[in-house]
């Protein structure tokens, strides 16, 4: 019987080089799931193995209730949920305010609990199966003017290490990984790519792919991407001070990029929500 993967965020960046990494695995299924339709059709249609799609807002309050019947009546089983679609708005708090906060932890930690509870029972009913949350070393290490990035992944990180404990009797294994600057469309790192001295900390989609594929296929229990990038949460824990100071300084401004959710935000004509959420 095949596994049965669905990923969030799928259009592009991370979620679709996982998509195409799964694809490349024995007996798999797929479940495509984002905002943008056409790209998810023509990803669909390019993956050699059995794979289905739903276009949806993962904010929207039936989202999670329609995902999980498409599962349900197109392939009866889900062995693996990846939950890898977020955003980021860069602002200090100051400027952005709860305002920030809450649409960022709509989206980067309410959808995900959301969706997971509404998958939940298949999970369990298709064990051994597994859950991969997607959070980023900005869940153990907050820079400037991404506290409410920050926010939503510390808070993700904390609930899947309370449901992995939950759900172990269950055969639902729950893994974690966390990026660190991977270059995707809403990610793209310009500030860092364009000089030598910081180019060395952006990696790849298909890393991050990886990642996800041994957190939700061969049980890790969190993997950082790069790996080099534990050495940044192990430094908060043992230097706290001293991370502080470094990141109220030069460091922290050298570490501050712009996303694609900002300059969708920014050219939007009446102020709406930006369309490039993967």
């Amino acid at each position: 019987m095949a596994s049965v993967a669905l990923i969030t965020g799928a259009s592009s960046g991370i979620g679709e080089a996982t998509a195409r990494a799964l694809a490349r695995e024995r007996d798999m299924a797929l479940v495509l799931v984002a905002r943008r339709e056409e790209r998810l059709s023509a990803l669909a249609g390019a993956l050699a193995v059995p794979c289905t799609y739903v276009a949806a807002d993962l904010t929207d309050a039936d989202a999670p209730a329609r995902i999980a019947e498409h599962v349900a009546r197109e392939h009866g089983r889900l062995t693996l949920l990846v939950n890898n679609a977020g955003a980021s708005w860069r602002a200090r708090f100051a400027d952005g305010g709860y305002a920030n906060v809450r649409r960022t932890m709509e989206l980067n930690f309410d959808a995900v609990v959301r969706l997971t509870e509404a998958l939940l029972p298949l999970l369990r009913e298709s064990a051994p199966s597994a859950i991969v949350n997607v959070a980023s070393t900005a869940a153990r290490v907050a820079r400037p003017g991404t506290g409410a990035y920050s926010a939503s992944k510390f808070a993700l990180a904390g609930w899947s290490d309370a449901l992995y404990a939950e759900e172990a009797s269950h055969g639902v294994h729950v893994g974690l990984v966390l990026p660190g600057f991977i270059r995707t469309e809403g990610f793209p790192a310009h500030e860092l790519t364009a000089r030598a001295a910081t180019r060395w900390m952006v990696a790849e989609p298909h890393t991050a792919a990886q990642a996800i594929l041994d957190a939700g296929l061969r049980g890790s229990a969190e993997r950082y991407v790069p790996r080099h990038y534990a050495l940044a949460a192990l430094a908060r824990i043992l230097m706290p001070g001293i991370v502080r100071r470094a990141l109220r300084g030069g460091a922290g401004d050298v570490l501050m990029t712009s996303t694609g959710a900002d300059a969708a935000y920014a050219a939007s004509p009446n102020g709406s929500e930006p369309d490039d959420r993967a």
